[in-house]
C-alpha cells in the first residue's frame, strides 16, 4: 500500500519525495482521526486533546513515523488506515469506505485484515445489504493482493518470505515462520523486556530487542477499565487477541525496533479501549502523570535512536 500510495508522488517529484516523508504525513494525519475518535466515545475536549497528545507523543507510533523505514513504514500506513476506518465506523458508518480503508490496511500489513468482524458490526446497522457494500469495499485490495502474488509466485499466497534465501536456516525460524511455540518469545518482549543499563553515559539506553509496552506507553492500563459488557468492547478485545495469535507466532520479535512494534497491528483498538476507559470519569491527576510519563519515554527513544545513536542489542 505505500508503494501504491508513493507510485503518483513520485512520478510528480522523484526522488525528491522521500519515503520518510510519507511516514511523516500518515503520522501526523493520525493525531486528526484520534481528536475525532475520541469525541465520538465522550463529547469532552480535555479527554478528546489528553487522548490526541497520548497518540501522537506518547506511543511508539512517534517513533516509527519518524524513521520510515520499510517495515516501519508499513506499519505506520496500516495504522494510519485502521483509525481511518474506525473513525469512519463511529460517524458516518459508510460500509463501502470502511471496507476500503481496511483493505487499504490489509495490503499494508495482512494480519489488520482479522479486525473485519469489529467494523462489520459497527457498519452493518439493520440493513443487510451493508454486509455485501462492507465486503465490496475489501475486495479489489483482496483480489489485487491475490492477482499480484499468482503472477509472482503462481500462487495467490503471499509467499515472498520464505523465498528468502537461507530464511528459513536462521536460528529463529527452527520450526517455519510460524509456529505457537514462538509465543513466549514475543511476550517475553511485549511484557517483560527493559532498557539497557550501563556504567558510562548516558548510563540507560534503548534495546534493539524492544521494549515492553507498559513502559513505553504506561496509560495503555486504562483500556482495562472500558466496560468489558458492552459489545464494541469485548469485540476490540477479541479483535486484539486474533491479531496477537498470529503476530506472537511468528519466529522474530520485530527488532530492530523501539518499543514492540508488532503490537502497532491492534495499537487501534488498544487505543480506543483505552479512551473509553480513561473517559469514564473527568480527567484527574493520574492521567496527566500516566501521560506525561508516556510521552518522556518515546521523546527518550526517539532522539537517543534518531540523534545520537544511543542504542544497542
Amino acid at each position: 500500500m505505500p508503494a501504491i500510495i508513493l507510485s503518483p508522488i513520485i512520478l510528480i517529484f522523484g526522488s525528491l519525495f522521500e519515503q520518510q516523508y510519507l511516514a511523516h504525513i500518515l503520522g501526523a494525519l493520525t493525531v486528526f482521526f484520534t481528536y475525532k475518535i475520541s469525541l465520538k466515545i465522550k463529547n469532552d475536549i480535555k479527554i478528546a486533546v489528553w487522548s490526541t497528545v497520548l497518540v501522537s507523543f506518547g506511543t511508539i507510533i512517534w517513533y516509527l513515523s519518524s524513521v520510515g523505514s520499510s517495515w516501519y513504514l508499513a506499519q505506520v500506513s496500516s495504522f494510519f488506515f485502521l483509525m481511518a476506518a474506525l473513525n469512519e465506523s463511529l460517524a458516518k458508518k459508510r460500509p463501502f469506505l470502511v471496507g476500503l480503508l481496511l483493505g487499504a490496511s490489509y495490503l499494508s500489513r495482512l494480519t489488520t485484515i482479522l479486525s473485519f468482524p469489529l467494523f462489520l458490526y459497527l457498519v452493518k446497522g439493520k440493513k443487510k445489504k451493508n454486509i455485501i457494500i462492507f465486503f465490496l469495499g475489501i475486495l479489489p485490495f483482496l483480489a489485487f493482493n491475490f492477482g499480484y502474488n499468482y503472477l509472482r509466485f503462481g500462487t495467490i499466497f503471499d509467499k515472498g518470505y520464505i523465498l528468502i534465501p537461507g530464511v528459513l536456516n536462521e536460528i529463529w525460524y527452527q520450526k517455519g515462520l510460524f509456529n505457537l511455540s514462538y509465543i513466549p518469545r514475543h511476550l517475553r518482549v511485549i511484557f517483560a523486556s527493559f532498557p539497557i543499563i550501563q556504567n558510562k553515559f548516558p548510563y540507560i539506553i534503548p534495546s534493539w530487542m524492544g521494549l515492553s509496552i507498559w513502559i513505553t506507553t504506561p496509560a495503555f492500563i486504562y483500556s482495562l477499565f472500558s466496560n468489558i459488557k458492552e459489545k464494541i468492547v469485548k469485540l476490540s478485545w477479541i479483535i486484539i487477541t486474533l491479531i496477537s495469535l498470529v503476530i506472537f507466532s511468528h519466529g522474530t520479535t520485530g527488532f530492530t525496533q523501539f518499543g514492540y512494534r508488532f503490537a502497532v497491528d491492534f495499537y487501534p483498538f488498544l487505543i480506543f479501549l483505552t479512551i473509553k476507559g480513561a473517559s469514564k470519569n473527568t480527567l484527574k491527576w493520574h492521567h496527566l502523570v500516566l501521560l506525561i510519563i508516556s510521552v518522556i519515554v518515546n521523546l527518550w527513544g526517539v532522539i537517543f535512536i534518531n540523534k545520537f545513536n544511543w542504542v544497542r542489542y
